[in-house]
């Protein structure tokens, strides 16, 4: 799975991960930093979880409190909070809508 489309998947169908399209034209070449900048904090999560960089996650943390004045701490808290746990390696297949 290619990172622009899993910072914007919105859901999946067995293999087929669905796709905003639109989303993903209009934003997808945008770092993590920039997602979270632009107040896109599900999508730079993502991206920060596709990274595997902790410290993008931290910034999406850090960005999310201050954007939303929310007081969450780590990565499990914003896991929880979008219901995004890890990268679905079962997907084969991607649908644009």
């Amino acid at each position: 799975m290619k990172r622009e489309d899993f910072i914007f998947t919105i859901g999946y169908d067995g293999d087929t991960a669905i796709v905003d399209g639109k989303a993903k034209k209009r934003y997808g070449k945008l770092n993590t930093g920039q997602l979270a900048e632009a107040g896109l904090f599900k999508a730079a999560f993502c991206s920060a979880l596709f990274s595997g960089i902790e410290q993008e996650v931290q910034q999406v943390v850090e960005a999310y409190n201050k954007g939303e004045k929310a007081s969450y701490s780590n990565e499990d808290d914003l896991k929880r909070l979008f219901g995004v746990y890890e990268i679905p390696q079962a997907i084969t297949k991607v649908k644009l809508l």
